[in-house]
């Protein structure tokens, strides 16, 4: 049972850097119907980023964290400009092979500024660990994590339902053409799609960084495909299918690993993704095809 328990804290605090990932898919998705394939690779800028801030500059965490979600909402709204908006109405095969070549352009450009080997990053919150029952541990680290990401997530559904650009953003999920004869601007509306989730991934970048020290500029591609998956997993386009299904792939990656298995803890999250497709292709959240963001 000690173990079982030290594993759901893990897979918690794992979970809430899928799910803020997944958020980014899953919003795009709900506006544009577009699997962005370089969101995993905006997660791995805001991560250097928030190496640049508290290394090279001094930073402390929070504004650190808070420079790398700005910078890389401009940096989702300038791909979303160049990259996908002039295939807005070509197939959308042409717009995924696009995502590729970006998640491609983002990897090796960062590698060409950076160089590719690990960067250590700096101890700018250090560890304290607390003894709950037994040797049940929890970091600080953990809920540091645990609560910027629920803080997120609770604002990010204020966003959503409360303000005038979150309205814009459910009226274009539900029928853009609609949307822009009530006066919506869809071109606006799609680029604050784009910040948003982009802002979102920075946030777990530097989480990361935090809470595992290490960066590299290959650091995207893994957990941006497990977040596609948890996406799936809620149901693609439902932004609390994004949430639920980021907690449980962290949960049940945790559990793998924590039961000896951890050579199996990736391959696990894309079996997960091949029963859910089979089962139940519009995922847990999923209920019709107009239920979007």
């Amino acid at each position: 049972m000690e173990v079982f328990l030290q594993q759901l804290i893990n897979g918690i605090s794992l979970g809430s850097i899928y799910a803020l990932i997944a958020l980014g898919y899953t919003m795009v998705y709900g506006i544009v119907q577009l699997i962005n394939f370089a969101h995993g690779d905006v997660y791995m800028v805001g991560a250097y980023l928030g190496f640049f801030a508290t290394a090279i500059l001094g930073w402390s965490f929070l504004p650190a964290l808070v420079m790398a979600m700005i910078v890389c909402a401009i940096l989702g709204v300038v791909i979303e400009k160049l990259a996908y908006k002039p295939l807005r109405n070509a197939p959308r095969i042409t717009a995924l092979i696009t995502a590729i070549g970006v998640s491609l352009f983002l990897e090796y450009g960062t590698m060409l500024l950076v160089t590719p080997q690990v960067r250590t990053f700096p101890q700018v919150l250090p560890e304290v660990q607390w003894k709950l029952l037994g040797n049940l541990t929890v970091s600080n680290r953990q809920v540091i994590i645990l609560v910027i990401t629920i803080v997120l997530m609770v604002l990010l559904q204020y966003i959503v339902h409360k303000t005038k650009i979150g309205k814009a953003m459910r009226a274009v999920s539900y029928d853009k053409q609609a949307a822009q004869l009530m006066g919506i601007n869809v071109n606006q509306t799609i680029s604050a799609t784009f910040a948003i989730g982009s802002a979102l991934a920075a946030a777990a970048g530097v989480l990361v960084g935090i809470y595992y020290n290490a960066i590299n500029p290959l650091m995207g591609i893994m957990p941006g495909l497990k977040a596609f998956v948890a996406a799936v997993l809620g149901g693609i386009g439902i932004i609390p299918g994004a949430m639920t299904g980021g907690f449980l792939l962290g949960i049940v990656e945790a559990m793998v690993s924590g039961y000896g298995k951890s050579l199996y803890r990736d391959p696990v999250a894309f079996v997960i993704l091949i029963i859910i497709l089979i089962v139940k292709p519009a995922g847990l959240f999923g209920k019709n095809v107009r239920e979007k963001v």
